[in-house]
């Protein structure tokens, strides 16, 4: 009786693996059948989750780059402010100089007048010493003469005359005050007198 017992057991045994073969067969058929279907799936997905990463990423270099040309901008900015401060401030000095220049003119013009020469030259050494001063930190007379055609954007009229001679007509007739420049900047316009 433990023969057959022990037979029958085989053959359940035997039996019960058939079975599993049959459905791992089975089961590799429907994956066969399947399985083209779930790979294409599967690199489909890869496809769009690669084409996302890919949008996502150039989404990211175009961020960067606007950051980078952003700060850029301000380092550049921050700069050109900086200097423009400094040139400004060197400017409110000259600027508040410039009637120092004009009395210099003036006391040398006073000078020729009285014919003393040892204050002439004095006062000429010290005058072109201050005058080359200016003009080293960018100090630049605009010049003006008599007869000039009267330019409104370098010019300031203070008054019209008529004019003494036909050929001064909307020309400089006499020059009040000197004009400065400062690097390109006027920080002062020459004041003129103008015939009409």
């Amino acid at each position: 009786m433990s023969k057959d017992i022990d037979q029958q057991e085989d053959l359940q045994a035997e039996q019960q693996e058939r079975e599993i073969d049959q459905q791992d067969a089975a089961e590799a058929r429907d994956a066969s059948g399947e399985g083209g279907d779930a790979s294409q799936d599967k690199q489909e997905e890869e496809a769009g989750e690669l084409e996302s990463l890919q949008k996502e990423l150039t989404a990211e270099k175009e961020k960067f780059l606007r950051l980078f040309a952003e700060f850029e901008n301000f380092r550049k900015r921050t700069a050109r402010e900086r200097t423009d401060m400094f040139r400004t401030a060197g400017q409110d000095v000259i600027v508040s100089l410039l009637p120092v220049l004009d009395d210099f003119d003036r006391a040398m013009k006073e000078l020729n007048k009285s014919g003393d020469e040892a204050a002439l030259q004095g006062v000429a050494l010290i005058h072109n010493k201050f005058k080359e001063t200016l003009k080293s930190k960018g100090l630049e007379e605009i010049s003006v003469a008599e007869g000039d055609t009267f330019d409104a954007d370098v010019h300031e009229a203070v008054t019209q005359i008529p004019a003494p001679d036909k050929s001064l007509k909307g020309k400089v007739v006499d020059v009040i005050e000197k004009g400065f420049t400062l690097g390109d900047r006027v920080i002062r316009h020459p004041k003129v007198v103008v015939g009409n």
